[in-house]
């Protein structure tokens, strides 16, 4: 705390006017306590700037203590010496004064809430399973049986940790409050520093003769089987919960789940984007020409898509429902994505003495003239924009 910049003036702390009401003062202390406190706040608490706020609020809300402060400073607030002594009252600066008020005050307590925390329930700790699919596991769902091996409570001694016959003592050190107590002189008056018991950790109960099959432990580590049903529609980010098949809880609080998470196969043939499925699907110049009528796969089975006459690369068909599931936040099905076919013209390398002739015979029809493009987009940038200007099926 010896390296924190802090303000010189109490009411600079607490951001109130000198001259600021009781009422004022506590509202200020009430709020930036709120704010600040790393308990209830835990994401954006700062335990620093709470032991500050607090500490300046034990000085302004009594009067007596505020009425020396006002014409002494920090000085006048000395309790072995009653009013001005030249000095901060045994204290070389602000910091060493919060980190002696506070060393008592909050930072006793915090360990108390820790050690009470352990005699009430507590769920279990959450377990990671890690499941590879294939693709089509991953569409239609699937139910799979996994291993876990995991903390179990102790059958032979029902999770006390004693062996069976014998049971667990008041611990003598607390005398069963898991806590113990110091009264420390502050210049504020006596300030009570609450600990956890270091005799029983803060369970309130030894245990003399422990459980030989546990080893004192109250858990014991098994291998277990459990049943997990894969919804359809998940992939790789998708996160499924088990509940209540991770780890024991403590004195008597819930089982930790099974977090479940997915690594999907690649397919042959199918990407997957979002819900939509994606087929890249080839054909020749003359179905491109002429249109064709063609046979191509789906995860639910072969289907029939016509190639509309004069085709080009980069072209997309959409097929209806072919997709994969949409997966609500309760896990069930909202209906199903598209499948998007991306056409590909492919102009063959090698050529038979009778195709070439054909060719040759459609180039004199075409003529020998060229063209440049204006502003064409390529194939592949036709694939990457293939979502806008799908046809239908």
């Amino acid at each position: 705390m010896a390296n924190r910049t802090m303000p010189k003036d109490l009411y600079e702390i607490l951001g109130v006017q000198r001259e600021a009401s009781a009422d004022e003062i506590k509202r200020a202390y009430r709020k930036l306590a709120k704010q600040y406190h790393p308990d209830t706040n835990p994401e954006a608490g700062d335990d620093e700037k709470f032991k500050e706020v607090s500490a300046a609020y034990a000085v302004l809300s009594d009067p007596d203590k505020r009425a020396r402060y006002d014409r002494y400073g920090l000085a006048g607030i000395d309790p072995q010496q009653g009013g001005f002594n030249g000095g901060f009252g045994g204290f070389t600066d602000l910091s060493e004064m919060f980190e002696e008020l506070f060393g008592a005050f909050t930072g006793g307590g915090r360990r108390s809430s820790a050690g009470g925390s352990r005699r009430q329930p507590r769920p279990g700790r959450d377990l990671r399973y890690d499941m590879t699919l294939t693709f089509e596991e991953s569409i239609f769902g699937v139910e799979k049986e996994i291993e876990i091996a995991r903390l179990e409570t102790c059958d032979s001694c029902n999770g006390v940790g004693a062996e069976p016959g014998t049971s667990a003592k008041r611990c003598p050190e607390c005398s069963g409050s898991g806590e113990v107590r110091q009264v420390r002189q502050t210049f504020l008056g006596s300030m009570v520093s609450v600990t956890t018991c270091p005799r029983c950790g803060g369970d309130g109960e030894i245990v003399e003769t422990p459980c030989k099959t546990c080893r004192g432990e109250g858990k014991v580590r098994k291998t277990r089987k459990i049943t997990v049903k894969v919804p359809g529609g998940v992939d790789d980010s998708t996160r499924l919960r088990v509940p209540n098949e991770g780890e024991a809880g403590e004195n008597g609080g819930p089982s930790g789940s099974v977090q479940v998470f997915f690594r999907v196969q690649k397919h042959e043939f199918f990407k997957r984007r979002e819900n939509d499925i994606i087929l890249d699907l080839q054909i020749n110049v003359a179905q491109a020409a002429l249109g064709a009528e063609v046979s191509i796969p789906t995860v639910d089975g072969p289907e029939k898509l016509i190639i509309a006459a004069g085709t080009q690369s980069g072209k997309t068909y959409t097929l209806r429902g072919h997709g994969a599931p949409r997966i609500r936040s309760d896990g069930t099905s909202a209906g199903r994505g598209d499948q998007i076919v991306v056409v590909e013209v492919i102009i063959p390398s090698r050529l038979t003495p009778e195709q070439r002739r054909i060719f040759e015979e459609l180039g004199r029809t075409l003529g020998t003239e060229v063209q440049p493009s204006k502003a064409a987009k390529g194939f592949f940038e036709r694939v990457a924009e293939f979502f806008g200007g799908s046809e239908s099926r």
